[in-house]
């Protein structure tokens, strides 16, 4: 176990499996696209322990507020963490995030979006600390989502391409 998936269980979590499509809907693309020491990561949004989107819907500012919001980013942090695992085949491999792109399902009321992103970058700072951990990054409010999940969040990392293992071009969609 690396130090990340040792701070990981420290706290208590555990990284979902890979995201699985609701009824009737298609992943056509891959969570995960490696370009050499870039590590370019779809829009994930919050899973439950399934595999499946967490049962969390609705619009910050209508059915949710910021602290569940806040629980939204976290548990989508999650998720992408497992995607990123399960292509290079460890957490310790991110030598650094670069940007993040957080997107909220609001009110047009609604303008504490940057509170709610706070819930992932909260978390990556945790694990990866001030220097790995630190990012660029948006957070901007959307009339919709998919699947009305509260929000969705992309991402760019570097890697350790000298620790590279068979992952690395094992792209496969989600179906």
């Amino acid at each position: 176990m690396g130090d990340i998936e040792g701070r990981l269980a420290a706290a208590g979590l555990a990284l979902p499996p890979s995201p699985q499509a609701p009824q009737g809907a298609r992943f056509p693309f891959a969570m995960v696209r490696q370009y050499g020491s870039r590590l370019l990561i779809s829009g994930h949004g919050p899973q439950d322990a399934s595999g499946g989107f967490h049962a969390m819907r609705g619009k910050l500012g209508e059915e949710l507020d910021v602290e569940q919001g806040y629980l939204a980013a976290r548990l989508t942090a999650l998720s992408m963490l497992g995607s990123i695992k399960r292509e290079l085949g460890e957490l310790d491999r991110v030598v650094r995030w670069i940007r993040v792109f957080g997107m909220v399902n609001s009110t047009p009321a609604f303008f504490d979006h940057p509170a709610v992103i706070n819930g992932f970058s909260d978390l990556i700072l945790s694990l990866y600390g001030e220097d790995r951990g630190a990012h660029v990054r948006s957070a901007v409010g959307m009339m919709q989502l998919p699947f009305n999940i509260p929000v969705e969040i992309e991402a760019e990392v570097e890697v350790d391409v000298d620790r590279a293992g068979e992952h690395d071009d094992a792209w496969q969609p989600y179906s």
